[in-house]
């Protein structure tokens, strides 16, 4: 199972932090094992780190409407959102 790590910058990092509904969102997805992650240096700028079963179904649910009203709920800055997906090895 992959893991994602995604970062992005907040309007309120508490407000981010605490008063999320990610796992009402993440949670039909199978995505397990959240970490949020806050930068010292620039508190607005936060990642999350996840187990992702089904990289498509997650790309496929950041396209909705839904997505977007969570992102402006929780105070993400949308055009700041960087996915990154664990880059396996095959070993044949």
């Amino acid at each position: 199972m992959p893991t994602v790590i995604a970062h992005h910058d907040v309007e309120d990092t508490d407000h981010w932090l605490h008063g999320s509904r990610r796992k009402e969102f993440f949670g039909p997805l199978g995505v397990s094992d959240i970490h949020v992650f806050v930068d010292p240096q620039n508190p607005q700028r936060v990642g999350l780190m996840a187990e992702v079963p089904d990289l498509d179904a997650l790309f496929a649910a950041l396209q909705t409407p839904e997505a977007a009203q969570l992102m402006a709920d929780d105070g993400v800055i949308a055009e700041t959102l960087v996915l990154l997906i664990e880059h396996t090895h095959d070993h044949h």
